[in-house]
């Protein structure tokens, strides 16, 4: 309502981090890219500032996606498409992408206190549903480390990169509050 954007998940690094990868990759600005949990938006927008023009952004929250709108308008960005869509259940035309980018959203629904595991594993098979074969998988995640994440999408999925994020040192021991990894959807 105030035209506040809100608050950018893991900050803007997260999402420089994401555009620098695809463009060290040469991914064709023209590929289909999905936002999982969009949010505000504001990652698809930076996308599309990149020149990427084939943008979807999903949340199932409609609030979620009338902010996302607003920030699309706001930044002069209508190429952008937006729909609220449960990603666990996902309607049959989400689907053909080539990259899928995460931000938090596994995370949340790793949190849901009803049948977390199940959720989790519906997420991984949603993932491969709507993600083309050989396509990229970029997760940022700030509840689950490394080999956490490497179990959660083994099937289906192998560890291309891991990402550079924050690390900190706490009682001798160096550690990253973050993770951020780059699987690829095996055929």
């Amino acid at each position: 309502d105030t035209g506040d954007a809100g608050e950018i998940w893991f900050g803007e690094e997260s999402m420089v981090r994401v555009i620098r990868w695809l463009e060290k990759q040469k991914v064709p600005h023209d590929s289909p890219v999905l936002d999982i949990g969009t949010g505000n938006g504001v990652l698809l927008v930076e996308l599309a500032k990149s020149g990427y023009t084939n943008l979807t952004g999903i949340d199932y929250s409609p609030s979620a996606i009338k902010l996302s709108e607003k920030v699309r308008e706001k930044e002069g960005m209508p190429n952008i498409k937006l729909q609220v869509e449960d990603f666990l259940a996902p309607s049959a035309d989400l689907s053909g992408f080539q990259i899928c980018i995460d931000k938090g959203t596994f995370d949340a629904i790793s949190l849901n206190p009803d049948n977390a595991v199940g959720k989790r594993k519906q997420y991984v098979r949603s993932l491969r549903n709507v993600l083309k074969p050989e396509g990229f998988f970029l997760i940022t995640s700030c509840n689950w480390t490394k080999e956490e994440l490497l179990e959660e999408f083994r099937e289906g999925f192998e560890i291309l990169e891991e990402l550079p994020t924050p690390k900190f040192c706490f009682g001798g021991r160096i550690g990253n509050s973050v993770t951020a990894l780059v699987f690829q959807r095996k055929e």
